[in-house]
């Protein structure tokens, strides 16, 4: 059975790649810590799912097991990364909205950096760690997907793994919340704040907003998905002990599409968890990529650029003939707005004009 998407996805996932990378330098420069993880959790997820799709389109050989080993627990951090990144966002604009202080001092900087990095970062790679616990043996291998974490379905894995982005989510949606009342009661202070604030405009405060909220409409509603998919498409199985999760688990389970694509749930699961990456990414890129500061920034690394490879940015020389006709009509132009009295003036205007021309 053949992929109908084939290569739609791969270029969506390689521009979701492309795409939020852009923005980076600048938020970067104003150190937004969140929303710079969130650029690199769902580039490095489009990246993944690009490479995967290329490689096993049609397939369901394994020659890259090394490669499968990195791809599962890069798909595995962005599933809670991206919702991480997410929470800081939200986090950070509840902080603004509800600040007394008109400015944020260097130390009060560096400890958010310090949070957003302790939730985008480390958080992710425990919860990495965490997933062997319940991981039944290396990986799975499906047609046209390409490598799948292969997670023993037990009540477990529900606290393990399953519950994070749907709990990361939540808390997102209730600082979300937070913002609005926050932002509704104290118009005037956070005015006053952004005023002070040479990195965040209003504009970029309220995209930041709507990035927030488009990422918990489309993770929370998945994970729930996800969680009653795992509680029903297979039946969940006793935890017994160590030993017996992890046996023989040194085997890959390679399943064709005609054989997965069967499962139509399963198929909405698939498919749906490989598409909200992309479209978070270019949900980013159209909040950020079309502002004012980006179209700014454009425009001077063109300016850069062009100094860079020796492009002249003066006009090309008028043609004799053309100017001669622009000047005829330039006096043609004049003499409307004169009366038949003004003969000698305008006589002056074209011997000024001929001297001009000659020059």
């Amino acid at each position: 059975m053949t992929d109908n998407t084939y290569p739609l996805f791969p270029i969506f996932a390689f521009l979701g790649f492309i795409l939020p990378l852009i923005p980076l330098p600048w938020h970067l420069q104003a150190l937004n810590s969140g929303t710079c993880c969130f650029i690199l959790w769902s580039s490095l997820a489009c990246l993944n799912q690009f490479v995967n799709s290329i490689v096993w389109a049609g397939n369901v050989l394994n020659p890259a097991p090394i490669w499968c080993e990195i791809s599962i627990r890069i798909m595995m951090a962005a599933s809670v990364g991206i919702p991480a990144a997410s929470l800081c966002i939200n986090r950070r604009l509840y902080y603004i909205a509800s600040t007394q202080a008109t400015s944020i001092t260097a130390a009060e900087k560096r400890r958010a950096i310090l949070i957003d990095s302790i939730i985008c970062v480390l958080f992710p790679l425990i919860y990495v760690a965490t997933q062997y616990i319940v991981q039944g043996h290396r990986f799975n291998i499906f047609e046209d997907i390409g490598c799948y974490p292969a997670l023993y379905n037990t009540l477990l894995t529900f606290f393990v793994s399953s519950m994070w982005p749907l709990v990361l989510g939540l808390i997102s949606a209730v600082y979300c919340v937070l913002s609005l009342r926050a932002f509704a009661r104290r118009r005037a202070e956070f005015s006053q704040f952004l005023s002070s604030n040479t990195t965040l405009t209003m504009g970029h405060y309220f995209r930041l907003m709507a990035l927030a909220m488009a990422e918990i409409c489309a993770t929370t509603p998945l994970s729930i998905f996800m969680i009653w998919l795992n509680a029903t498409a297979t039946p969940i199985g006793p935890w017994r002990s160590w030993e017996d999760t992890h046996f023989d688990y040194s085997r890959v389970e390679q399943i064709p599409g005609i054989i997965w694509r069967t499962n139509h749930i399963l198929v909405i699961g698939m498919e749906f968890s490989l598409w909200v990456t992309p479209v978070c990414s270019f949900t980013f890129f159209a909040f950020f990529g079309f502002a004012r500061e980006s179209r700014r920034n454009y425009a001077v690394a063109w300016v850069w650029l062009k100094k860079r490879c020796g492009i002249s940015s003066i006009r090309p020389p008028i043609a004799p003939k053309f100017q001669q006709y622009a000047t005829d009509i330039h006096c043609r132009k004049i003499s409307l707005f004169l009366t038949t009295d003004d003969s000698g003036i305008i006589r002056n205007l074209l011997k000024v004009l001929e001297s001009i021309h000659h020059r």
